[in-house]
């Protein structure tokens, strides 16, 4: 059973009895492809989660050979939070700022809540390959294909167009309650639900309409019988436009291996050092002595801290200690650590902490997340070329990103440019290099307002002391 198409939907019928059958086989299809277990496995490492690790189980051969768990060594599992990092250092260094939009009210048509659900929607982008955002009337809702603790999304690529032709939303409140499943068409929106059995007719292969088809546009009427909602249209397109990652694939792809490989030798490295942190004792001429016998030994030794040993050619104790290999074990993670930072082309704020670095240092360090965030942006603003129309927005989008910089160094080279640059110019770099671009235009307001009210005092003075001088002449 593949995954279903806008047109295996045409071809289902127009019946809800079949369409609500068609709903449940697409959703089971594509919960179960390749692309979804993705979505849910880059989520949990950005939930600071590892499943290779959580799975991970030290073992034990018996003397038939028989593997079974070891259930008396160290198993420490501990994930690192890269992958987190890595994620949200991309989504924040291109929308941390939010987006500006050139034309007064521009923004404000995009809803109070827009920046940050944008920025929910990169970042469930950036771990699938695609999310979905659903212009709802006013405000953006973030539609992710799948989530441990959200809806998913079930898109219906069309064959011919490759556009999203339709698309269904499923939900389970619970293991055992019933599947809910809405589907998004150009036309309308239609409610369904899978109660696990035929329902009187009413549906087929357990599912059932909950709501018929309604449009995305409703407004409450007063009748007779009280105040009620009805259709009031929708929108020229399917008002939910996909926001693809580069390459449309998740950031987990291709650096699942060496994030598991460092956490298993981080994991390791600790399980190592709690293990060599035994004393091993070696009792000589003590062949006598069973399991039940060593136990005893050792408890005496913890509650007493005193060894018997008759000496000579008797019974003879001796402790041993093992080293953990810690020098070797730091070296490889800090190679693996080199190894993430380059494979996801991330800003180390460790090579620019230290010292003081310049500005052209400084920029050095952020060209390879330069370099990939210019990729994700091109494809954030096709995102938007197909919402901002929704929204009835229009004008250039543009982000500002937020870096590290040298600032003694970079006001020193916009005050040595000033000659140069016109006044307006000058003050819109400063405001930027000292974090006040939001206030660029209060303040050249205030700049021309001093010096218009300086201007007037000097001339008033002047015209007054030449009138005093004609006078007296």
């Amino acid at each position: 059973m593949g995954v279903k198409s806008y047109q295996d939907l045409l071809a289902a019928g127009s019946g809800n009895r079949a369409r609500g059958a068609f709903c449940g086989d697409a959703v089971s299809s594509f919960a179960a492809s390749a692309q979804v277990k993705t979505a849910l496995d880059a989520e949990a490492y950005f939930r600071h989660l590892n499943p290779t690790i959580a799975r991970a189980q030290r073992m034990v051969y018996t003397l038939l050979g028989e593997a079974v768990p070891d259930v008396y060594r160290p198993n420490h599992k501990i994930p690192s939070r890269y992958y987190h990092y890595f994620v949200m250092q991309e989504a924040q260094y291109l929308l941390g700022n939010g987006l500006s939009l050139p034309g007064a009210g521009s923004k404000a048509a995009l809803g109070p809540g827009f920046d940050r659900a944008l920025q929910q929607l990169a970042i469930s982008a950036l771990n699938a390959g695609v999310a979905f955002g659903f212009w709802n009337e006013g405000r953006l809702e973030v539609f992710p294909i799948a989530s441990p603790d959200a809806p998913g999304f079930c898109p219906l690529w069309d064959e011919e167009t490759g556009g999203l032709g339709a698309g269904i939303r499923w939900w389970k409140a619970g293991p055992g309650k019933p599947l809910r499943m809405t589907l998004f068409e150009a036309d309308g929106v239609t409610e369904f639900v899978a109660n696990g059995g035929a329902d009187e007719g009413k549906g087929d292969g357990g599912v059932r309409i909950l709501a018929p088809k309604r449009d995305y546009r409703r407004r409450r009427e007063e009748t007779g019988d009280g105040e009620v909602w009805v259709n009031a249209g929708n929108p020229e397109k399917l008002p939910i436009v996909p926001l693809f990652n580069v390459n449309r694939q998740s950031e987990l792809t291709g650096a699942r291996a060496a994030l598991d490989a460092y956490d298993l030798l981080l994991s390791g490295l600790v399980n190592n050092t709690d293990e060599g942190n035994l004393i091993y004792w070696v009792l000589k001429n003590c062949n006598a002595m069973d399991e039940e016998d060593d136990a005893a030994f050792l408890a005496g030794l913890r509650r007493t801290g005193v060894v018997h040993a008759d000496g000579d050619d008797g019974a003879e104790v001796e402790a041993h200690k093992l080293d953990a290999p810690v020098d070797a074990s730091e070296t490889a993670l800090s190679r693996l650590r080199s190894q993430l930072f380059d494979d996801f082309m991330a800003l180390d704020v460790k090579e620019i902490s230290s010292g003081t670095p310049t500005a052209t240092q400084i920029a050095a360090a952020y060209e390879p997340l330069n370099a990939k965030t210019d990729a994700f942006e091109y494809c954030v603003f096709e995102f938007l070329e197909g919402l901002l129309p929704l929204a009835g927005v229009s004008g250039q989008p543009s982000f500002r990103r937020s870096v590290i910089a040298n600032r003694q160094e970079e006001i020193g080279n916009i005050l040595s440019a000033a000659p140069y640059l016109d006044r307006e110019t000058v003050t819109e770099q400063l405001c930027a290099a000292l974090g006040l671009s939001d206030r660029f235009g209060e303040i050249l307001l205030k700049k021309k307002e001093e010096e218009e009210a300086a201007g007037d005092g000097i001339g008033g003075e002047t015209s007054a002391g030449k009138e005093g001088e004609n006078e007296r002449l």
